[in-house]
């Protein structure tokens, strides 16, 4: 459908695959990855708000996480499995403009959370006498709304700018939901200032400033560790920053590689984009359930009350 200088009102998702063999395995598959993004991070939510011993700064930020990672989750994932149900691969302009918003928002939220939970724990090693008046109550709601305040407010330049766009190649968007760079592809309008807009922008919303801000506290936290003369006192040191350290490299990896395939490769794009947007938050709970002592004995601890009050019904 070809459009010049006329209103769209709608959007044509492509989606993962056009190979209709395909339409049934990538649905099987997307909803068992949903499925699991939603029982692991609402399970591990869960579990920092009812086991009191988790109630500190990290599992505070590492609960946001978790709200992040489903929202991001249902936002991208929920077009792929609507298609397959309702045979519907339409949207609407103003439900892709919202989809746009809230995937980039959420995007920059996980960054920004990350860069908080690496504060958390360079207060923890570096100061660690001081550690409950730094790191208090107040201090981490402050962090947790700025987090999410600025990951919202960063997003609307470039939403504005795509919303002003009056010329269009072509209504299909050749992804699986409503991206930045799927849009940029079908405008014909003068699209150098939202490219220069969203590449400063990347750079500094997911590069320098976080990347910066967590390098910064591991300098500190490696310093530290460095200083500790036991080889038992450094690795428990160390052990208290894997899990962190395991998420940002996991999140980084899968964007540079997500970022530095080349524009002519949009089925490699969409492979990498799924990943962020579906393996990753699988694998963040995962994470931080198998490698973190803390949640495993709060896991324990809550089994262990749930069989009890089912003994304690049955007798």
């Amino acid at each position: 459908m070809k459009q010049n200088q006329t209103i769209i009102t709608y959007f044509i998702i492509k989606g993962v695959s056009d190979v209709p063999q395909l339409q049934a395995p990538i649905f099987v598959l997307v909803l068992l990855i949903y499925l699991s993004v939603l029982i692991g991070n609402m399970s591990l939510l869960l579990l920092v708000c009812l086991d009191s011993h988790l109630h500190t700064p990290m599992y505070f930020f590492l609960a946001n996480l978790s709200v992040v990672d489903m929202t991001s989750s249902t936002v991208t994932l929920h077009k792929i499995l609507q298609i397959f149900i309702t045979r519907d691969n339409t949207v609407v302009y103003f439900a892709c403009l919202i989809q746009l918003f809230m995937f980039g928002s959420l995007s920059s939220h996980g960054l920004f959370i990350l860069t908080a939970m690496s504060y958390d724990r360079y207060v923890a090693i570096c100061r660690p006498l001081n550690y409950n008046i730094i790191m208090n109550f107040r201090i981490c709601l402050l962090l947790a709304s700025f987090c999410w305040v600025l990951g919202f407010i960063q997003v609307v330049p470039y939403v504005w700018l795509i919303s002003m766009i009056s010329c269009y190649t072509s209504n299909e968007i050749d992804h699986f939901f409503c991206d930045l760079v799927p849009f940029m592809d079908i405008t014909c309008n003068d699209k150098s200032t939202l490219q220069r807009l969203s590449t400063i922008q990347g750079l500094i919303v997911y590069a320098m400033f976080p990347f910066v801000l967590i390098s910064t506290s591991y300098f500190f936290i490696l310093r530290a560790i460095m200083k500790i003369h036991s080889s038992i006192g450094r690795r428990k040191v160390f052990t208290t920053c894997s899990s962190h350290l395991a998420l940002i490299v996991l999140l980084y990896t899968t964007l540079i590689f997500q970022y530095s395939v080349p524009s002519n490769s949009p089925g490699s794009k969409k492979l990498f984009s799924l990943f962020n947007t579906a393996i990753v938050p699988v694998l963040n709970p995962l994470i931080y359930s198998l490698k973190n002592k803390d949640v495993k004995t709060a896991f324990r601890r809550r089994l262990g009350k749930r069989k009890a009050d089912i003994l304690q019904i049955i007798h």
